[in-house]
């Protein structure tokens, strides 16, 4: 039988399966999961960087769930892969084989979060809609992926007022993942490089973009 994830209830279970059902079609359509201590968080990547020299933010989405605490691991699956046991409402079955995106390869810390703003739901979402107009206006017909990638980049990657300087994305991952339902402030908390906006259906989590090019030469030695 194919490894489960076992939830306390058929609601979890089906609430992680809308989650990674909204990812398909976002980013490379990949869910890291990672277990422990009865705690699951799932986490996708709406926008990620591909290569040293592409400006686009890292910008994740992560949901929290509880799950059966002798439960352990930590891997990343086709989301599409994700799907619901036939014997069993609280159980979502795995694919058989894993994956290894290169935004997995770093995660955001665990503590060291302070409060510093937050930002009303309704500017998300109105901020996202601009964003996936401002997109469709700048992209040429019968553009490439490679002039696709460029033009997200330059708008999602754009720091924005209404956000308290994140990036637009921001707001793009919040609204994609259906984290916006109805009106609520979420908090801003920052950590080190990392900035997490949480709403109540889940958390967007920000590092980037990363700047490229070489730095300042400094001086060694005496």
């Amino acid at each position: 039988m194919s490894a489960r994830l076992l939830f306390p209830d058929p609601q979890a279970a089906a609430d992680l399966l809308t989650f990674a059902a909204r990812t398909i079609r976002l980013g490379d359509g990949t869910v890291r999961l990672r277990a422990e201590g009865g705690v699951l968080v799932a986490t996708a990547a709406p926008l990620a960087p591909r290569g040293l020299l592409d400006a686009t933010p890292t910008v994740l989405g992560l949901r929290v769930s509880a799950i059966d605490p002798e439960l352990e691991c930590d891997l990343v699956v086709e989301a599409s892969a994700l799907l619901p046991a036939p014997d069993d409402a609280t159980a979502v079955v795995l694919p058989e084989t894993a994956t290894s995106p290169a935004w997995a390869g770093i995660s955001p810390p665990r503590g060291g979060w302070e409060q510093t703003d937050a930002i009303d739901s309704a500017v998300l979402a109105s901020r996202a809609q601009y964003g996936v107009a401002a997109v469709a206006d700048a992209l040429p017909a019968d553009a490439g992926e490679d002039v696709v990638r460029l033009v997200r980049a330059q708008v999602w990657g754009q720091p924005d007022e209404a956000l308290s300087g994140l990036p637009l994305g921001t707001a793009f991952a919040a609204f994609a993942l259906g984290f916006i339902a109805g009106s609520e402030q979420a908090p801003v908390r920052r950590s080190g490089a990392w900035t997490r906006v949480s709403l109540a259906r889940g958390h967007v989590v920000v590092r980037g973009p990363v700047r490229s090019g070489l730095t300042a030469v400094r001086a060694t030695g005496s």
